[in-house]
């Protein structure tokens, strides 16, 4: 799906990734689970480009339906994978911690497992080589992708910042559609290792300029990024008073 001059879409609202387009080359950012490669093959061919044209991957953090080609795309093309050091051992597979999955509804819940399977989610690859960054790295890939640290859903969750693409990719440090209770709009992300620290660290996205707020769940968000910490602090406001009664 094409957002922009410079800006694709593939996978759908359960889970989402992107293709940053210039002269230079193609950058990926996340590429979200296994079976998302024939997704990204497709897109790639109604752009006119091919598999040689990416030059590298940015994963927003390293859970599973993050890094799912990723690995692949690596080991076939030798495109290096980018990701924040605090969460390359999370992209190699490593342990992680079990947050609380928060308010469930059962549609959504199938909805989301059922696409995940047939993506090939249940059984992720992981990474056996990452190319780690830091806050406020600017790579050297098509558009600049700039790192910018946002901790809370993993330790190294981050956004990536393109000014040609108008947009900052904010991966699970929030969320347009809960993929467990099916609610839309700007909100918390479930599976959150430090919830707090996860809304806390949404004010570093304030004064960035960009159209486009895109998650790696939900619709691509059109607004202020400067907006997004408040709307999913009323969100969660929302959600802790029902959940209350």
């Amino acid at each position: 799906m094409k957002l922009g001059p410079h800006l694709h879409r593939i996978g759908n609202d359960i889970v989402a990734a992107y293709l940053v387009d210039t002269d230079d080359g193609i950058t990926v950012i996340d590429t979200g689970l296994p079976g998302h490669w024939n997704d990204l093959l497709a897109e790639l061919k109604s752009m006119g480009r091919s598999l040689d044209d990416i030059r590298g991957v940015v994963l927003t953090h390293g859970d599973s339906d993050h890094i799912g080609f990723a690995e692949r795309l690596r080991r076939s093309q030798n495109v290096p994978v980018f990701v924040h050091s605090e969460d390359a051992d999370r992209a190699r597979g490593g342990k992680k911690p079990k947050p609380a999955m928060g308010p469930m509804r059962p549609g959504p819940v199938v909805r989301f497992f059922a696409y995940a399977l047939r993506k090939r989610g249940w059984r992720p690859t992981y990474l056996t080589q990452v190319s780690e960054v830091a806050d406020g790295d600017v790579l050297p890939l098509p558009g600049s992708p700039r790192v910018i640290a946002l901790p809370g859903h993993s330790p190294g969750s981050v956004a990536v910042y393109v000014p040609v693409a108008d947009a900052v990719f904010v991966g699970d440090a929030l969320t347009t559609r809960d993929v467990l209770t099916g609610q839309t709009g700007i909100r918390p992300a479930p599976f959150t290792d430090d919830p707090a620290l996860a809304l806390n660290s949404l004010n570093r996205l304030a004064g960035l300029e960009a159209t486009w707020v895109l998650p790696g769940h939900g619709a691509p968000w059109r607004g202020s990024p400067g907006e997004v910490q408040e709307l999913a602090r009323l969100a969660a406001v929302r959600t802790d008073r029902s959940g209350s009664r």
